[in-house]
């Protein structure tokens, strides 16, 4: 048996009822994250503009009460789940499981008699065997996470869903390998928004690759060894793809998000927070400059001036600026109006970003970074964090989660219908068909803010 045969088996033969009650419940949380993200996400313009045409048959597009086939609706709530950046994320795979895994696993489940189980089952297979890729290869540095071994995640947990067997789950891993994107990292950079759609294309691939492997297609003996490890990287460790497989959970290991912006951001913002909570709000008009220690891939994100709202969210100076103007580093700080703010551009300006060697040293496990506020009378304050809010090392409490989930949901779902589609998803376990859940979304889509 190589490490293909050894994952697809896993993937294939473990039992729902074998996973352990605290990794089910952790995947209902990344699920309900997904959700909020997802719903709120839908409530963009540009989402509103990209569904158009969606009609009343079909998988739900969620923040709607319309449907599409089941593969667009996979694409329609990726891509929504991608645009306010606060979808949850695991660090060691650089990247978001679930956000490739979630809108497959929903849409195909959609309509099917699948129980709550056995849907979080799938979400967290498939999370696990994608998450595991992404940690076993190194991508060429100008590609982008997003769309790449995340059709990996979304294949197979179509094809746990559709009862495929090992041989069957091998032939999905190593066709959706095939349907790995040429992404660009340029584009989280430079604000193109292309990039926000990069998971809503897994997705939708894990639906063909479903619908072709059904026609008989087949993919390369080893397509995901040969993509991960020859195509889009010269590294492939097959080691690390079955390395405590079934006792190490990457869904366990995953992080989530409050700050509505890229994740190389958190440690200089969550530094910035101890500032706030320590010598209470600074006098903006006094700051001479903010300086910025932290690891490479966040020295990256340096441009003080962003073009547009996605670029913003990829600019430290940006996301230093907008926290302090705004006071919260929230969706509405992430907008278009602040783009043109005078006090933000001023104070962004105003960032010195630096390297720090031992900080880039210390990925994945830690992501730190160091603020110092340095005042116009010479005074300075500092405060430095090792990881990021959020971590699994540091995790948030289950109401922070929550709260987050609903100032995100709530945009286009009642209060209550929000609160109460939250409460289905943690039960889901219990619930003897993901119907309930599925239905529960489209009759709140019939009665939207």
């Amino acid at each position: 048996m190589d490490y293909l045969d050894h994952v697809a088996a896993f993937a294939a033969d473990t039992r729902s009822d074998d996973i352990s009650d605290a990794v089910i419940a952790r995947t209902a949380l990344i699920l309900a994250d997904c959700i909020g993200a997802i719903a709120g996400g839908a409530a963009e313009p540009d989402m509103q503009a990209l569904r158009q045409g969606a009609g009343d048959m079909g998988a739900l597009v969620i923040g709607t009460a319309r449907r599409s086939d089941k593969g667009r609706a996979a694409f329609l709530n990726g891509t929504a789940g991608t645009v306010l950046e606060m979808d949850e994320g695991n660090q060691f795979c650089k990247g978001h499981p679930g956000m490739h895994t979630v809108p497959a696993a929903l849409a195909f489940a959609d309509g099917l008699p699948v129980s709550g189980r056995d849907l979080l089952a799938a979400i967290a297979i498939g999370y696990e065997v994608g998450a595991r890729v992404g940690i076993a290869t190194r991508l060429r540095p100008a590609m982008h996470p997003h769309g790449t071994w995340g059709t990996i995640a979304a294949a197979v947990a179509v094809a746990r869903l559709a009862g495929r067997d090992a041989a069957g789950m091998r032939q999905a891993m190593n066709i959706a390998a095939s349907f790995c994107l040429a992404t660009s990292r340029r584009t989280m950079l430079e604000g193109g928004t292309v990039r926000n759609a990069y998971a809503g294309i897994s997705g939708q691939m894990g639906l063909t690759t479903h619908d072709l492997l059904t026609a008989g297609f087949e993919g390369d003996r080893d397509g995901v060894g040969q993509v991960f490890g020859r195509v889009v990287s010269d590294s492939f460790d097959t080691v690390a793809m079955t390395d405590g497989l079934g006792t190490r959970w990457e869904v366990s290991r995953n992080y989530f998000k409050m700050h509505s912006c890229c994740r190389y951001n958190h440690a200089t913002l969550d530094a910035l927070d101890m500032i706030v909570a320590r010598d209470g709000a600074p006098d903006l008009a006094r700051i001479a400059r903010i300086e910025v220690d932290t690891y490479a891939l966040a020295v990256e994100l340096d441009d003080p001036a962003p073009r547009n709202v996605l670029a913003a969210k990829f600019s430290v100076p940006f996301a230093v600026a907008t926290a302090l103007v705004n006071g919260s580093t929230g969706v509405a700080s992430f907008t278009a109006p602040n783009l043109g703010n005078p006090a933000i551009r001023a104070l962004a300006a105003k960032v010195l970003l630096r390297q720090d060697a031992a900080m880039s040293a210390a990925l994945p496990h830690n992501r730190p970074a160091r603020v110092t506020l340095v005042f116009d009378d010479g005074h300075s304050a500092t405060a430095e964090t090792r990881t990021n809010r959020g971590d699994w090392a540091d995790p948030y409490p289950a109401a922070e989660i929550r709260g987050k989930y609903l100032s995100l949901a709530t945009r286009v779902w009642r209060d209550d219908a929000a609160a109460a589609i939250w409460d289905r998803t943690l039960a889901l376990a219990d619930a003897p068909t993901a119907a309930t859940l599925l239905d529960q979304m489209a009759a709140a889509g019939h009665d939207v803010r």
